[in-house]
């Protein structure tokens, strides 16, 4: 049976799995790990996530933007990843909007 052309690309299955953890407020900021699957994949995306974030701390407003960015070429690359930021996102950001209330 031919594959249907009209595939999703978001039905693929991811190709690597990488960790992406804060390391400080000392540079290097960031380590891009190779959790699983093709490694030369990640390697790869290593590079262009230093590129993107290198020296951005977590707290500085470029970082939003960026992350988005590595996100987005995460996506297209099918790479799953994981950021491990050293905090609790979701409670930041509802303690944050309660703040703002």
């Amino acid at each position: 049976m031919p594959e249907d052309p009209q595939l999703d690309e978001e039905q693929l299955p991811p190709v690597a799995f990488s960790t992406i953890t804060y390391l400080g407020p000392v540079a290097p900021h960031w380590d891009v790990a190779w959790t699983d699957g093709d490694e030369r994949v990640i390697d790869e995306f290593r590079k262009r996530v230093n590129a993107r974030l290198q020296l951005l701390p977590v707290h500085d407003p470029q970082f939003r933007r960026n992350r988005e960015r590595v996100n987005r070429d995460a996506e297209r690359e099918r790479i799953e990843l994981v950021w491990d930021l050293g905090y609790d996102e979701e409670a930041e950001e509802s303690a944050g909007a309660a703040g703002r209330s």
